[in-house]
């Protein structure tokens, strides 16, 4: 007999972008139908979804955890309940921990503690090189036996172009993924907005657009010399598209992300020195806003990320230019990526595409569809209902998101993992 029927829903579907009235089965785990109409098994529980959402789990990349050395500004086991509130069915932790994710050792560490504490899936990320400095390159085949699904030092930029080759060419011959931040690093450096006339009036240090490009630029390059798999963290820019474009169409194995906040912020949100709207990189222009969502719409941006950065209060009551960088993501992930979809910039499937999907696919993660025999990982959610963000409510241990006090749409009503409801 079926585990877990859920009837009545609109099914989100991103590996077919369609959209239909049914059901579906899950048993042991796993879906074992997909019904759009005709009889309907017999369940142990029948879940009447009331004619709600329900799509893929949203598989998340890119999440900072602050374990180990910043276990104050996020755990694991408080990581777990903020994705599970937010529709996050798997999240893919990030290497600039304190200390690295550099080592076999520390990667069975950290997969231990969220083995034991995380109540969604976890996978993890290593660092490309030691300690994140772009000197000496990773152990990359031990890493992967220990787990690592992609490798990356996270905004830290291998400056070293000679270094850079090197990883990369190492990665191709294990078939591994390497995940980028193009930012070039010089111009870059103590940057706090995007620069323009708005930095000006608030003189702060700005940094160009074509920072941006430049660093794409580079990186492009090194594939084409390298033929190695290259995963763009977030292209931000108008100027970086083309580029980005030609390297797709030159078939170069290269995708590319963008974090929630540049795909529903710009440069205007700062205002009177906001520190959460602090993120790296820069919040960028309303064209360039515009741009990348038109990119994502498109395909030629593959994933929407949250980009999860947890500050605490001390890091982030600072002078701008003294903040850290980075919101928290994991619970507004969906309702602000649905601001784009009652903007009538993009359908639930081309979202889920880019969330659940795409994901899956690029870092080999079983998931991101709601086909039979696909992992039963679940989000049900009412696109519509309307609530006022209380960062105080958050799950996540910081509280660091610029939409606090926001009018959004979008309410997660449950979320399974596994067929397992968390």
């Amino acid at each position: 007999m079926t585990d877990i029927l859920f009837q009545n829903a609109r099914l989100i579907d991103p590996a077919e972008l369609t959209e239909t009235t049914g059901a579906i089965a899950v048993t042991d785990g796993k879906i074992t139908g997909v019904y759009t109409g005709g009889d309907l098994p017999t369940a142990t529980e029948v879940i009447d979804c009331g004619g709600l959402c329900l799509a893929p789990g949203i598989i998340d990349v890119g999440v900072k955890v602050g374990e180990p050395g910043e276990r104050h500004k996020e755990s694991y086991a408080s990581a777990g309940r903020a994705a599970a509130a937010g529709g996050v069915t798997t999240i893919v932790t990030r290497a600039d921990t304190d200390t690295t994710i550099d080592s076999p050792e520390t990667l069975e560490f950290v997969a231990r503690r969220a083995a034991e504490d995380s109540v969604v899936n976890v996978r993890h990320m290593a660092a490309l090189t030691k300690g994140r400095k772009g000197g000496e390159m990773t152990e990359i085949g031990f890493l992967l036996d220990a787990g690592a699904i992609a490798f990356s030092d996270g905004s830290s930029v291998i400056e070293n172009t000679k270094i850079m080759s090197r990883t990369l060419t190492y990665a191709r011959s294990l078939n591994a993924l390497v995940v980028g931040h193009i930012q070039e690093p010089t111009l870059s450096a103590g940057a706090a907005v995007t620069s323009g006339k708005f930095a000006s009036l608030r003189g702060l240090p700005g940094v160009s657009p074509m920072a941006e490009r430049m660093g794409l630029d580079r990186d492009i390059a090194l594939l084409e010399m390298t033929g190695a798999k290259y995963h763009v963290d977030q292209v931000t820019t108008a100027r970086a598209l083309p580029a980005l474009e030609r390297a797709k169409n030159n078939g170069l194995d290269i995708t590319a992300g963008v974090g929630i906040h540049h795909l529903t912020l710009n440069e205007f949100d700062v205002a009177d020195y906001r520190t959460f709207f602090k993120v790296k990189p820069p919040l960028r222009s309303e064209d360039d806003r515009n741009a990348v969502i038109d990119a994502v719409a498109s395909g030629l941006i593959d994933i929407i990320c949250s980009m999860h950065t947890p500050q605490d209060e001390e890091s982030k009551r600072l002078p701008f230019e003294q903040a850290a960088s980075g919101a928290v993501g994991l619970e507004t992930l969906l309702p602000a990526s649905l601001r784009l979809y009652h903007a009538g910039q993009m359908t639930l499937p081309q979202l889920f595409r880019a969330m659940s999907y795409n994901p899956a696919q690029r870092f080999g993660i079983d998931g991101g569809t709601i086909a039979v025999e696909a992992p039963a990982d679940l989000v049900l959610f009412d696109p519509d209902a309307p609530f006022v963000l209380d960062r105080f409510k958050l799950k996540s241990k910081s509280k660091n998101t610029p939409f606090d006090g926001a009018r959004m749409q979008g309410t997660v009503a449950g979320t399974w993992v596994a067929g397992r409801r968390v």
